[in-house]
């Protein structure tokens, strides 16, 4: 196998562009699915897309439940509403109401869910780039979860990570060996559209916090808001959230 370098040159405009649009329209969708199926062609190439994913060690940690059986999905959303209904009563009084009329998953309304897993043996016992940091795989395996998050969005599908449940539960449902972690449980489909803004920042959950506050300067709580970085930060993410990132801010 040849290891030729490719050309370090920037995509061509409506490439680059595609990828930027992809990242910023991204949601987390729960109650836009359709129910049309999901075409094998389509789902191979969102499942190309996931792995290859960079991973420590190249050691692709990850697998792929696909789970198309209604009886399969319907055991996963018991899990699911069993552990909402003990998640809500973790959450202060005035949250509370908010948490339950919020729709968090689409496991049945959805035609495809995929179970990202990882295997945290599958290289050995020592790993390239785990040897002083051990959860590096685990963090390997979210990048495949991205990627396959953004590629569902450039096919015009939307994806909904559910989390609200125990992961024992979905390893039962779902037939995992004890030694594979369950990493995310993603709800996959054709949608009715995607909301311009996320819903838990439209819900008054949480807002998008202001990005030149999250950024240090060479140590850990040094700010610089007078720097020519921060200031295209904060003119950036006003672009981005009146949408005209792409339009006006690519060169």
């Amino acid at each position: 196998m040849t290891d030729a370098l490719l050309p370090a040159v920037p995509l061509p405009e409506a490439e680059r562009d595609g990828v930027y649009r992809a990242i910023l329209t991204r949601r987390d969708t729960r109650g836009e699915f359709l129910p049309d199926p999901v075409a094998d062609e389509v789902l191979s190439r969102l499942l190309i897309a996931a792995h290859h994913a960079p991973s420590v060690g190249y050691m692709q940690p990850w697998s792929f439940v696909v789970v198309r059986d209604v009886a399969v999905r319907t055991k996963v959303h018991d899990a699911f509403v069993k552990a909402h209904a003990e998640a809500a009563m973790m959450f202060s009084e005035d949250k509370r109401d908010i948490y339950r009329s919020l729709k968090l998953e689409g496991i049945l309304d959805s035609p495809v869910n995929i179970c990202v897993t990882c295997d945290r043996d599958r290289a050995g016992p020592v790993v390239i780039g785990r040897t002083h940091i051990p959860t590096m795989d685990l963090f390997s395996s979210v990048c495949a979860v991205e990627n396959l998050w953004l590629a569902a969005r450039a096919e015009g599908l939307g994806v909904g990570w559910v989390s609200i449940f125990d992961n024992d539960t979905v390893r039962e449902a779902l037939g995992i060996p004890p030694n594979i972690l369950p990493i995310a449980y993603l709800c996959v489909g054709k949608v009715r559209g995607y909301h311009s803004t996320p819903e838990l920042q439209a819900a008054g959950w949480r807002p998008r916090l202001p990005l030149d506050e999250l950024v240090h300067y060479d140590h850990w709580g040094e700010a610089r808001p007078d720097s020519a970085l921060s200031a295209l930060l904060r003119e950036d993410q006003r672009a981005v959230a009146e949408g005209r990132f792409i339009d006006e801010r690519l060169p």
